[in-house]
């Protein structure tokens, strides 16, 4: 499994309020969340995010409340995968649960910038900056959290043994 795209980049402690911000919580539809992602944060990322698109981050990317809004917001603007140097607990598992990959990598959020084009492969872990011709290794998925990604999140996983 691999993901590759163009990246958007923010520093530590975006919190789930700047992925999704509170007045649009009143809808569930992830197409709707979509439509405002990182608007606080990022006026033109709802314009510029094409699918497949990645988003690089510092340190506790989504801390906040615990609502999983936020990893469907980014899932659903198209966002293939969030590198972060570390993640809120809470939203590394919501993430997982709806099928955004995620891999944590200090290395990684400290040498791609944003515009880098960058491809990952979940088996190996290795996160490759085509831009500038650098490598990074993350942490592998393990098989089972490969099957939910896959799966489109672990509900549907679920329903599919």
């Amino acid at each position: 499994m691999n993901a590759k795209g163009t990246v958007f980049q923010y520093g530590d402690n975006v919190d789930t309020d700047v992925i999704i911000p509170a007045r649009y919580l009143n809808t569930s539809d992830p197409g709707e969340l979509a439509a405002h992602c990182m608007e606080d944060i990022d006026k033109d990322f709802v314009r510029k995010v094409k699918k497949g698109d990645i988003i690089v981050a510092r340190k506790n990317f989504g801390c906040g409340s615990s609502r999983e809004h936020a990893p469907i917001a980014i899932k659903a603007a198209g966002v293939s995968c969030v590198i972060a140097e570390t993640f809120a607990r809470i939203f590394y598992r919501n993430a997982i649960n709806i099928g955004l990959p995620i891999i944590e990598c200090p290395e990684a959020s400290r040498g791609i910038q944003a515009g880098d084009e960058v491809e990952i492969d979940f088996d190996t872990g290795i996160i490759r900056d085509i831009t500038r011709g650098t490598s990074f290794q993350g942490q592998a998925f393990p098989e089972f959290m490969q099957k939910i990604i896959a799966s489109e999140g672990l509900i549907n996983y679920i329903n599919n043994q």
